[in-house]
């Protein structure tokens, strides 16, 4: 039966999670309004939804060193203030602050998503993969909520600056009942630790694998979130129905962010299901951005179903792939920082592409031979492996069965 500390670290976790999302999402259904009100040019677009995945990727390795002097409870405390003010920032009337408070909340998402996982691990170590789909479930229904709400909230609340700072009062929330009900860790200070060290990780072919899959279905994931309402529209979606597509999407992965960590328990390791999903995103692209206008909703569906699976699976594979909490909080901030990085080039590169006057077909095209790259990284990623430093050294050793 699980303890009192666990059920309210769950509910803390998904409280928390579902802050990391709408910062980004919330963005993309006023693109275009955006675009006209501010003067944006679309490579400017581009940046700004760019801007708070960079820095997400910038910011997520700095999350250990910070919880190693800090703890980890105090320094997702800390991110959770960063976020709100980065929030409340954006929307004010001065040059600047719009770009300036989205690289504040990547920040805070870099490091907040970067704990969490470790959190996990060293919380519940037995069911962390599929704790893993639970966080992630609230992700993705942050993600919709930012989706759904951002046009109805700029119509009650008669601008675009006070719907992007409103999701400031969400994070508050979260702050507050994360300060007074955060766990305490009961790990007692071990005098040397083995040290594992990010050289050593990157010399681990393991880690590059898992980084460079976590890099490129993130990379699919933001330009969805950045730029699915924009190319939509140019489709011929009038703006509300552009944010609902979208917003459908997003609540698809719900079940699949849930579901993905047991489909991956049914095999031997997690490379069926990590193709499957991938699958799943390549075909939703095609008939969201390719096919007929009537393939709308089955093509959001199976998108929302393989990027909510892609994300669920790939934070799982941090902690599938390493032996205890400690390494699954330094896989975390390296992996999610250079995946992050890498990640923030597409909404970039989709805003360049549009500004030069790429073809919607020639984009989608694009995307789906970047899904088939990162089915061959889900084939290395995805084998019955894991990091362990208990002897000393960084050692890759058999992974553990999960079911």
């Amino acid at each position: 039966m699980a303890s009192r500390r666990s059920i309210t670290f769950i509910l803390l976790m998904v409280v928390v999670g579902l802050n990391l999302r709408p910062a980004m999402s919330s963005v993309a259904p006023l693109l275009t309004r955006l675009q006209e009100s501010a003067g944006l040019s679309a490579a400017a677009a581009g940046l700004l939804t760019t801007l708070p995945v960079l820095f997400l990727g910038l910011s997520a390795p700095l999350a250990p060193m910070l919880a190693k002097h800090l703890g980890s409870e105090r320094t997702l405390s800390a991110a959770l203030i960063l976020l709100a003010a980065g929030l409340i920032l954006r929307g004010l009337p001065f040059p600047g602050v719009l770009f300036i408070g989205s690289a504040m909340a990547g920040c805070a998402i870099g490091i907040g998503g970067t704990l969490l996982p470790a959190l996990v691990k060293r919380e519940l170590p037995e069911s962390a993969d599929l704790l893993t789909g639970l966080y992630t479930m609230a992700l993705c229904l942050g993600g919709a909520l930012g989706a759904g709400l951002s046009v109805p909230l700029t119509q009650l609340l008669g601008s675009w600056q006070a719907s992007l700072m409103s999701w400031s009062l969400l994070a508050l929330l979260a702050l507050v009942l994360w300060h007074f009900q955060m766990p305490r860790s009961t790990t007692p200070n071990t005098p040397n630790p083995p040290k594992s060290g990010i050289f050593r990780l990157l010399k681990q072919p393991l880690t590059w694998h898992v980084m460079l899959f976590m890099g490129i279905q993130s990379s699919m994931a933001y330009i969805v979130f950045g730029w699915l309402p924009t190319l939509l529209v140019e489709r011929g979606y009038n703006e509300a129905d552009a944010g609902w597509t979208m917003a459908v999407s997003i609540m698809c992965q719900l079940a699949s962010a849930l579901g993905a960590p047991w489909l991956a328990r049914l095999g031997r390791d997690q490379r069926p299901a990590l193709l499957l999903v991938l699958l799943s995103t390549a075909a939703g692209l095609w008939m969201l951005l390719i096919a007929p206008l009537e393939w709308k909703w089955p093509g959001a569906a199976l998108l929302g179903i393989g990027q909510g699976g892609s994300f669920s699976l790939a934070l799982s594979l941090l902690v599938l792939r390493t032996a205890n909490s400690r390494l699954a909080g330094q896989l975390s901030g390296l992996v999610q920082g250079g995946g992050y990085t890498l990640a923030a080039l597409g909404p970039f590169g989709v805003g360049v592409m549009l500004q030069l006057g790429a073809h919607i077909t020639h984009i989608a095209w694009l995307l789906i031979a970047l899904i088939s790259v990162c089915c061959g990284f889900a084939l290395l990623a995805g084998r019955n492996q894991r990091l362990n430093d208990q002897s000393g050294g960084l050692l890759v050793e058999r992974g553990t069965r999960t079911n």
